[in-house]
């Protein structure tokens, strides 16, 4: 492939209802309330967040894994509040193989409302048009059915069950992995 990425800017997204940006020191508080709920942490590997410090601990490794060039994080902006209501992004950035993996995390008073969709295609498109990427990974706890049935209706295909893959908060997971093609979004 003769098509080099390069991270020199953040991209901004703007969707009908959310827009997609990189995280400032301003989002702090609502990064805290979003990571010190237990239901959001309860399948990361995080521990709910204590104080305020974890969340400037967290955007301090939204801007390490931009400037190592491994991936980007964005936070989901509410248009209309201007609230951050959650974040979404790629981390193990694989040049050499095109490959990359997507997480994301929302705010519990926003489940079920379609927001991950909107957001979610909106950097799958980034990844695969402008990224050039051929395979996006999804890496997730089989008990998480929210977020199956999201990657489900995103087309992503799950290729089989990762056994005791990671030890977090003190027991080992299982983690089934996804993936979508480019060939399967175009």
């Amino acid at each position: 492939m003769d098509f080099d990425f390069t991270f020199t800017n953040f991209p901004r997204f703007e969707t009908e209802r959310f827009i997609l940006r990189k995280a400032v020191e301003k989002d702090c508080h609502d990064i805290f309330v979003l990571y010190s709920n237990e239901q959001v942490t309860r399948y990361t590997p995080l521990t709910p967040f204590k104080s305020i410090n974890d969340a400037k601990n967290e955007l301090n490794w939204y801007d390490t894994i931009l400037r190592e060039q491994t991936g980007f994080r964005w936070v989901i902006e509410e248009a209309e509040s201007k609230k951050v209501i959650g974040t979404c992004g790629f981390l193990n950035y694989k040049k050499e193989h095109n490959r990359i993996e997507i997480g994301y995390d929302l705010n519990p008073s926003y489940w079920g409302k379609g927001v991950m969709k909107e957001a979610i295609s909106c950097i799958i498109s980034f990844a695969f048009l402008t990224m050039k990427m051929n395979k996006i990974e999804a890496k997730v706890e089989p008990e998480n059915q929210s977020s199956i049935r999201l990657l489900e209706k995103l087309n992503f295909y799950k290729e089989g069950v990762l056994r005791q893959h990671e030890f977090e908060n003190g027991k080992y997971v299982d983690l089934a992995i996804f993936s979508i093609l480019r060939r399967e979004f175009e």
